[in-house]
C-alpha cells in the first residue's frame, strides 16, 4: 500500500481530523509533526509550498489539506489512489 504522509502540529483540529478519517478507513499514516522535528516546516514547505497543517501527500503526491482529503475521499478517490 503507498505511504500516507501527513504534516501536523499538536493544535491543530484539522489535523486531528484528517488522522481520524484516516483511521476510520483502516489507512496507516506516517505523521511528521513540525513543531517537534526541527527542519520539518522548511521540508513541507518545499513540498507543498504550502504553510497551513495539515499537508497531505500520498506517496510522492501532494492531496492539500483536510478539506482536499475529506472531498477526495467523498468523491471515491481515496482508496483508489491507495490501491
Amino acid at each position: 500500500m503507498t505511504t500516507v504522509t501527513l504534516y501536523t502540529t499538536d493544535t491543530c483540529p484539522y489535523c486531528r481530523s484528517a488522522k481520524s478519517l484516516l483511521a476510520s478507513k483502516g489507512i496507516a499514516m506516517q505523521e511528521i509533526n513540525i513543531h517537534r522535528e526541527p527542519g520539518k516546516l522548511e521540508e513541507m514547505l518545499e513540498r507543498s509550498g504550502r504553510r497551513s497543517v495539515p499537508q497531505i501527500f500520498i506517496g510522492e503526491t501532494h492531496i492539500g489539506g483536510f478539506d482536499d482529503l475529506a472531498k477526495l475521499d467523498r468523491q471515491g478517490g481515496l482508496m483508489s489512489m491507495l490501491a
